[in-house]
């Protein structure tokens, strides 16, 4: 097993490279890159969607700095997250959000490839997997200039079956992963899913405003080893209009810890 990315602290001289962001009111901090890959509310909507119990172990691979297992340690102080990022300087930055918000003793960051996941923890190791794995494949989309941006967009270096395999893998039996990705392409996430045997159990389509013809995206809880049924919940709206507002249930998101149904 690999060793932990170390925190490290950051100091005065990145502070042009680096943005102090807050979320819940100023209750978790989070470093971010001012011009790299910068989270953004995918990774919120994934990290309300989830629904971990106490106790839980978690893995949130491909972490970029961390956001959506320091929200859910931040939801429920008793769980252990596992942060798992390929690129080093999101994984340092992941490590130092850890120890800024006092996490230290129970999330720890490893810099690896999740396509050798099993170098880096034992399999079904963990309760709960989170995944926002890029949502464009090669030759799709307009490439970011930036390479840090462009791998957590593009599947430059693993693809969503690779995320579903490594999830897989993670999981214990009976375990939950939780995804978020493009409405248009959740046909490919979907037989990924189901070809490892993780069934989903519940589905949340997310659209742009009210009255949007499409869905721009969707949220899929899946149960290692699970049945056929599953829940189809209501289609939640990012914006209150085409002009690009909030709706104040998004809103709510970066503002309370409890948004969804409190585990």
């Amino acid at each position: 097993m690999s060793a932990c990315v170390q925190p490290a602290q950051v100091s005065p001289a990145a502070a042009g490279e680096v943005s102090q962001d807050r979320l819940f009111g100023g209750r978790l901090l989070l470093f971010q890159p001012r011009h790299g890959y910068r989270f953004s509310m995918d990774a919120v909507l994934l990290a309300h969607f989830v629904r971990p119990r106490p106790g839980w172990r978690i893995l949130d691979l491909g972490c970029g700095c961390g956001v959506v297992g320091l929200i859910a340690a931040y939801r429920v102080p008793s769980c252990t997250v596992t942060l798992l990022e390929r690129q080093p300087e999101l994984a340092r930055l992941a490590a130092a959000n850890a120890a800024v918000n006092g996490m230290t003793d129970r999330v720890q960051t490893r810099e690896a490839d999740l396509r050798q996941l099993g170098t880096v923890i034992r399999p079904e190791s963990f309760d709960l997997v989170l995944c926002n794995p890029p949502y464009y494949q090669q030759g799709r989309g307009r490439i970011r200039p930036d390479a840090q941006e462009a791998s957590a967009r593009h599947d430059l270096s693993a693809g969503v079956a690779d995320f579903v395999r490594a999830a897989a893998f993670g999981l214990r039996n009976r375990g939950r992963a939780v995804f978020i990705y493009r409405a248009s392409s959740q046909a490919a996430l979907q037989m990924a899913l189901m070809s490892c045997r993780l069934a989903p159990k519940r589905v949340q389509m997310l659209y742009s405003y009210p009255g949007a013809v499409q869905a721009r995206l969707f949220l899929v809880e899946a149960l290692k080893n699970g049945g056929d049924a599953c829940t189809v919940l209501p289609p939640f709206y990012l914006h209150a209009g085409p002009e690009g507002t909030y709706t104040a249930a998004m809103q709510r998101l970066y503002q309370e810890e409890a948004c969804w149904p409190r585990p």
